[in-house]
């Protein structure tokens, strides 16, 4: 009986030899499978990386280009208020001209009533020879 026991204790540890080695070929499978996907992974960190360093040197360019914009549009601002004020003084003195000359057309205008068509005919005269006056212009800007 001894025999027989000796017998079944090997057959016993060759079974759970073999289910040993086919256990490690399976981890030995899942290990090489876990290696693939770490280079995979490894991979997919150096693009992550190199697309982060693209994006930041993208992201100092465009800080760089905003500069320059709100520089450039400040400048282009200043200009655009400093021109707002020479129309507005140009304007005003236009405006102080034409009341001169309105001034000058009502004096030189005859003191005896005049019938109404030949005032309407008087009014457009003026009002062309305002148009005129204000359409002749000096090199510096004002009416000549």
């Amino acid at each position: 009986m001894s025999h027989s026991l000796g017998v079944a204790i090997e057959s016993l540890v060759a079974i759970l030899l073999m289910l040993t080695i086919g256990y490690c070929m399976l981890l030995n499978k899942r290990l090489k499978r876990l290696k693939a996907d770490e280079h995979s992974l490894k991979a997919t960190i150096a693009e992550l990386i190199t697309a982060t360093e693209i994006a930041e040197r993208a992201i100092g360019g465009l800080k760089h280009a905003v500069r320059d914009v709100n520089e450039n549009l400040g400048n282009q601002l200043t200009s655009a208020t400093q021109m707002s004020q020479q129309l507005k003084k140009q304007l005003a003195e236009s405006d102080q001209v034409i009341r001169r000359l309105s001034k000058i057309a009502i004096a030189a205008r005859p003191q005896e009533p005049e019938p109404a068509t030949e005032r309407a005919s008087t009014a457009k005269a003026v009002a062309a020879a305002a148009q005129a006056f204000t359409d002749r212009r000096r090199s510096d800007g004002l009416a000549a």
